[in-house]
């Protein structure tokens, strides 16, 4: 038979019920490519870049009338690997949080970057934070319509302060994007939803430190019981009015750390 086929007298024979079928016969023909359709109407090339953002280290996002926060967990491959970056600065008022793949989020955070260089040359001021997310909306939706593309396997948060006050926007891989006042994305993140979703109505009044404080309860529930956060598995980025983005990393976290309860015993 040819090379991954089936001989004729495989072609010939009966399977009887229990009995094994060849693996290639139940091969899914609908995911090979992003232009295939499902009978059902799915794409499951899109499925799965979403898929890899749930699989991504969890990370949240809030503002308040002034500022806009966001808040992420890092991951480490191992007790001897380096923390991964999850928070990315893209310009002196915008800055991403990611979940998803590393390499998909650099080469989007690259493109923004250019984006607001852009907007300072030829316009010499500060590109809107919507008008740079409806740009990332554009450019994630061509790969979910072209041949040979793949999705790009990563979901943003994206902070940002302009002459519209304090911006926190989601991306997914289907190039959907939405302007929120609080979300979370990654792995666990529905834990981290709850807990927004029921302080919601107090983060427009809150001052800095609290809605940092609130970041840091919320990406608290998506760990483990056993698990907490420290400085080395946290990062937090913060703009707001008069305030550039700024990141802070490692050590810079201990003094909102400091100030956080501790974690209520779950029942």
């Amino acid at each position: 038979p040819p090379p991954g086929g089936i001989s004729r007298s495989q072609s010939r024979h009966h399977y009887s019920a229990g009995e094994a079928l060849p693996v290639n016969m139940f091969r899914n023909q609908y995911d090979n490519d992003v232009t295939v359709w499902s009978p059902q109407g799915r794409i499951h090339q899109i499925e799965y870049a979403m898929e890899a953002v749930k699989q991504g280290s969890a990370t949240v996002g809030l503002k308040s009338e002034t500022h806009a926060v966001l808040v992420a967990l890092k991951r480490a491959q191992s007790e001897l690997a380096a923390h991964q970056k999850k928070i990315l600065n893209v310009d002196n008022h915008i800055g991403i949080s990611i979940a998803g793949l590393t390499a998909d989020a650099r080469l989007l955070c690259n493109f923004m970057r250019q984006e607001c260089l852009d907007s300072r040359f030829v316009f010499d001021r500060p590109l809107p934070v919507s008008r740079l997310v409806s740009l990332i909306g554009s450019k994630t939706q061509i790969p979910t319509q072209r041949y040979g593309r793949r999705p790009y396997g990563v979901g943003l948060l994206i902070a940002g302060y302009d002459d519209m006050g304090p911006h926190i926007f989601q991306t997914c891989p289907s190039a959907n994007y939405f302007d929120c006042r609080a979300m979370s994305i990654g792995a666990r993140s529905q834990s981290a939803r709850t807990y927004l979703e029921r302080h919601m109505t107090e983060f427009s009044d809150c001052n800095l430190s609290e809605l940092v404080k609130h970041g840091l309860r919320a990406l608290r529930e998506t760990l483990p019981a056993e698990q907490d956060l420290t400085t080395k598995n946290v990062s937090i980025g913060i703009v707001g009015k008069d305030l550039e983005f700024t990141i802070y990393d490692d050590d810079e976290v201990a003094p909102f750390l400091e100030g956080l309860e501790e974690r209520p015993q779950r029942k």
